[in-house]
C-alpha cells in the first residue's frame, strides 16, 4: 500500500484509463463492504474486478483517468478511500457520480473535471497536477480545470473532512 498523496503541491504520476459508468461496485468490490473497512483493508482491493493488478501497479501520485460518470451507483464511501490509500491522486474524469464526488472530496481524494485532458491522456503516459494553479501538464501542454474554492481546498490538504474536523477539535 502506497498511502495517500499531498495534494498541498504538484504531483507526477502515470495514467491509468478506464472508461465511462465505472460503478463503485467495480471501483470497490461490494463483497468487502461489510467485512473491510479500514484503508489499509480495502486499498488492496482498488478495481480488483476491473483491473485485477492495479492494486499491485498503482504508485503514490498515478492518475486515473476516466470517461463519463465515474463513480456512478451506490454510496460506497469505501470507492474512494480504496483509491486514495492505494496511492492514487487523482481521479480526472469527464463526470463523476454525484455521490461519489463527494466521497471522493471528504476523503481527500482529487475528483477533478476535465474532458480535455481525458481526450489527450493515454494509458501509461507521465502527468502533472497542480492544485494552486489548477491545471494538468502532459507532454508541454497544460489543462485547465475549475479551481476548487478555498473551503474544499483545505479539507483536501488536511487528506479529507475528517481528518480536518480531528484537527479543529485538537486544536481547541
Amino acid at each position: 500500500m502506497n498511502g495517500p498523496v499531498d495534494v498541498g503541491r504538484p504531483f507526477r504520476g502515470r495514467v491509468f484509463r478506464y472508461g465511462d459508468h465505472v460503478n463503485t461496485d467495480v471501483i470497490f468490490p461490494g463483497r468487502y463492504t461489510y467485512t473491510k473497512s479500514r484503508p489499509e483493508e480495502v486499498a488492496p482491493h482498488a478495481l480488483e474486478d476491473l483491473d485485477p493488478t492495479f492494486a499491485e501497479r498503482v504508485r503514490s501520485g498515478d492518475v486515473i483517468v476516466a470517461g463519463w460518470n465515474w463513480g456512478c451507483g451506490s454510496s460506497r464511501e469505501q470507492a474512494a478511500v480504496c483509491l486514495r490509500y492505494a496511492g492514487v491522486g487523482a481521479v480526472i474524469a469527464r463526470s463523476f457520480g454525484r455521490i461519489f464526488y463527494r466521497n471522493a472530496l471528504n476523503n481527500g481524494l482529487l475528483a477533478i473535471v476535465c474532458p480535455e485532458a481525458v481526450d489527450a491522456l493515454e494509458e501509461g503516459s507521465e502527468v502533472e497536477v497542480d492544485l494552486d494553479e489548477s491545471l494538468i501538464r502532459h507532454g508541454g501542454t497544460s489543462f485547465g480545470f475549475a479551481p476548487f474554492s478555498p473551503a474544499v481546498r483545505s479539507m483536501i490538504a488536511a487528506g479529507g473532512l475528517i481528518e480536518q474536523t480531528k484537527r479543529r477539535l485538537a486544536a481547541g
